[in-house]
Formats: C-alpha cells, structure tokens, sequence
C-alpha cells in the first residue's frame, strides 16, 4: 500500500514543496511514535508498528490535509487517528472506523479555516507563474457559484494535476496508477472501489442529464475531491470493510449513495470522509447479512 501511494505522495511534494514534506512527516512521525507509546505503555502489549499500519495511516491522513496545514493541527490529527479511532478499540484488526479518514473528519469539523486553505505553497515545480495561488477546489466552486464555475474545465488537466484541494486530490493519475498496482498485487477487494465509481457514475448521470445546468457530469465527479483517494485507498481497507464480496459490493455502493446525495444536496461540497465513516459503523452488519457460510454447513 505504502509503494502504491508513492506516486501520489512524489507528485504532491514537487508541486507543494517543503510545506508538503513537513505535513507528511509530522503526519508519519506521529502515527508511528503515539501507536508505539500506546502500546508499550497503556496496553502493555507487543510493539506493532512492525506492521507498517501507523505509516500507512500517517501517509493517508497528510494527503487529505493541505499542504498548508500547520505541523501542530497535523499532530492533532494523528493523535485523534491513532489514539481514539485505532488504539481505543485495542489496535489494527479491532477498529471500526478508518482511522485517516477519522483523523480527516475530525479535524475538518475542530480546525474548518485550516482545512480549507487552497493557498499553494510554491513547489519544486510549479503550475504557475506565481508562488502562490488561492482558490476553492472544483467541488468548492460549484457549491458557491453553480455549474457553470467549472463548465469550461479540461478534465485532461483534472487526471494530471488538479491544484486546489489536499495533497491527495492533486493528481487523479498518480492514484490510478496506485490502483492498477494494488489490483496487480492482489491487495485490495476491487469491487468495494468499482462499485463505488458505478453508483457515483449512474447517480451523477441521472441528475446530470435531468439538468446538466445545476447538476455536474459523471466525469468530474469521479476525478474531483477525494473521489479517488477514498475509494482506492480507505474504503477498500480489511478491517473497516466488508468480509463478504457482496457485502462489499453493497458497502461500496452505499458510500457512493451518500457521497452524491452530501456533494450535491449536503452542506459540505465534498462527501467521500463522511460516507466511508457511516458505512463503516454498518459493516458488522453488512457482515451478518451477507457472511460467508462455513464449510458443510447452511
């Protein structure tokens, strides 16, 4: 997981620069050190660090932050991931909630201003004549001006670098490629992201074609926001998703659902956080409904 989010992460830091490298290696640091302390110290149980999980949370939680994020608002973060959506439950294999993704949430709801500060720090490349550049993500573009803000958008420049928003929204491609190595590898359950990307395609399809003046295109939405990172990523993660493989199919759909119904009818004008944690309280009960029967029995 870790080598399928090196793209994403090197992209991030050529185009944000130093202030990228101090959010993921607080980020990083933090999850590490608070999983050891915790372990060695209140559960007085076997270090775990060992299994890469910290580092994995650590990367996830700096790409959905952005690259302005205060080092000490990042250590925030990391101690509500690790500390109280992770450890609190007993540690990897016992959470019910993503952990990045948690971390995410709750720093958005605390700490708004600086979670929606688009100011690009200037980079080791730079997308534009300037050092820096403010302004909202497409997502946030159509929630304050409507559809036509982003009628005139080129998604090929979308699937390659996208500069408003987190770290992680910043190149579509550099996830995708992330993608087709974990399939390759045979790490994540696909059918938890391909269902995802079905039911956002059919629900903006539907309402797009209803009325394309108010209502954005299949297409953006699945190349805008944290679309991608979270339906790659987070929601394809063991312990917080679904046993079964339909039990996983409808996961993956019900993230989808909510997430357009938050985009297009919520107060936020990005959904994907809030509709992995949601589906993640329903797993233990998708995993009821949908259980793989044991050998020799009904």
């Amino acid at each position: 997981v870790v080598i399928a989010l090196l793209p994403a992460v090197v992209v991030s830091v050529l185009f944000y620069g130093w202030s990228e490298l101090l959010v993921l290696g607080v980020s990083v640091a933090s999850c590490v050190l608070l999983e050891y302390l915790i372990t060695k110290y209140l559960l007085k149980s076997p270090c775990t660090v060992g299994d890469w999980s910290a580092v994995i949370t650590g990367v996830l939680l700096a790409l959905n932050l952005p690259a302005t994020t205060p080092w000490w608002v990042v250590l925030i973060g990391a101690i509500f991931a690790i500390g109280v959506a992770k450890m609190t439950f007993g540690g990897l294999g016992q959470n019910l909630f993503n952990p990045a993704i948690a971390g995410r949430v709750f720093l958005l709801i605390s700490f708004p201003t600086y979670m929606t500060d688009w100011t690009k720090p200037a980079g080791f490349i730079s997308s534009a004549a300037v050092d820096a550049y403010t302004g909202a993500t497409p997502l946030g573009l159509v929630a304050e001006q409507g559809v036509g803000a982003v009628e005139n958008m080129d998604y090929l420049d979308m699937l390659f670098v996208n500069i408003g928003g987190s770290a992680g929204e910043l190149s579509a491609l550099a996830l995708l490629a992330g993608f087709v190595y974990l399939l390759a590898r045979n790490v994540i359950k696909p059918y938890i992201t391909l269902s995802i990307w079905a039911t956002v395609a059919v629900f903006a399809g539907i309402f797009w074609l209803v009325n394309p003046a108010e209502y954005t295109d299949p297409v953006f939405n699945l190349l805008t926001g944290g679309m991608l990172l979270g339906s790659i990523f987070m929601a394809t993660d063991y312990v917080t998703s679904p046993m079964s493989k339909w039990g996983g199919v409808v996961f993956g759909i019900g993230i989808g659902l909510l997430t357009m119904l938050i985009r297009y009818f919520g107060a936020y004008p990005e959904g994907m956080s809030f509709a992995i944690l949601i589906m993640n309280s329903v797993v233990p009960l998708l995993n009821k409904w949908f259980h793989t029967k044991k050998y020799g029995r009904a």
